[in-house]
């Protein structure tokens, strides 16, 4: 036991073939998001949203074909709480007669349907609100890259703004490669994904430097390889307890926060992978010296003055 605990990972020994899950992960979510797009939900697109209740827990891809096949168009079918509540969406301009037609094309196989509510939900973010969002997370990106470099150096800015972007993509990459909705909810869990990551960077970033200076060798692998290990207990209990709770939300939760949920797992397997094998590898990669990190040598004032 006591040497498992002692062990010591060669993290930097395998950054390569990191690197390269990595880039196929970029790539495949890159792919993704030029020919498949987002598929945004109501918050962004707007439309009609029907709940009914069923007397029987029905199929939800039977109600898809059902309202398909009656020309509805962009349907989209979920439970809503209990397994007989079921949640329509569809992307179209409001009708006030269109939860009538919806129950009335349901209870055409027989069964007992039961119209709950029918409304229009307006989308809260536009085109305009979208490019400002888009603005503003290349300012908060910008912002963390002079706090990086200010801290520590601008190598580790480098570092850690391609950590928080490769985070980002991934997690977009993965909704838009498997199609899954993309609301308001899931551009907060973005956000917060975001914190995550680097939180999780400047913990290793820190112990890094510390590590750095307090080591008499040169080999940048071999220090980075000790300052990961340090962290490593932390880093895994924090992703741990925070991965259980997010597990929880998304099999108690209910669907309001389904989406919420994935993304933050994808955020936080992802920001931890990235916090050690994107934010410290690429240190390695920019060349990263023991003396980017020591302060510069003042001169003693005696020797600054001239001989006579």
């Amino acid at each position: 036991m006591k040497t498992l605990i002692n062990r010591q990972f060669d993290f930097m020994g395998k950054r390569r073939i990191a690197f390269a899950i990595s880039a196929a992960l970029i790539l495949v979510s890159i792919v993704s998001l030029l020919f498949q797009q987002l598929n945004l939900g109501l918050d962004f697109t707007g439309g009609t949203l029907v709940e009914v209740r069923y007397a029987v827990a029905p199929s939800l891809e039977a109600v898809r074909q059902t309202l398909e096949a009656a020309e509805f168009r962009d349907v989209s079918v979920q439970t809503f709480g209990a397994s007989t509540e079921v949640l329509i969406r569809l992307q179209q301009a409001f009708d006030p007669e269109v939860g009538d037609q919806v129950v009335q094309l349901l209870r055409s196989g027989g069964e007992s349907v039961e119209l709950i509510r029918a409304e229009f939900v307006g989308a809260q973010v536009g085109e305009q609100l979208r490019d400002q969002s888009g603005l503003g997370l290349l300012v908060a990106l910008g912002i963390v890259m002079l706090y990086v470099a200010f801290r520590f150096q601008y190598k580790f800015a480098i570092g850690a703004l391609l950590a928080l972007m490769h985070d980002v993509i991934i997690v977009v990459g993965i909704f838009s490669l498997f199609q899954l909705d993309f609301d308001l909810t899931v551009l907060a869990a973005l956000l917060a994904v975001i914190g995550y990551s680097l939180n999780d960077t400047i913990v290793v970033y820190d112990r890094i430097r510390e590590t750095i200076r307090k080591s008499r060798i040169d080999d940048m692998p071999a220090i980075f390889n000790e300052a990961i290990n340090l962290t490593l207990s932390r880093t895994l209990a924090t992703s741990g307890t925070t991965l259980l709770v997010l597990m929880a939300l998304l099999l108690l939760g209910g669907d309001m926060i389904h989406y919420f949920s994935i993304a933050l797992i994808i955020g936080v397997v992802a920001g931890t992978f990235s916090s050690i094998y994107v934010a410290a590898a690429l240190l390695i990669a920019v060349k990263l010296q023991r003396v980017d990190l020591m302060p510069p040598k003042k001169e003693d004032a005696e020797a600054e003055e001239e001989l006579p």
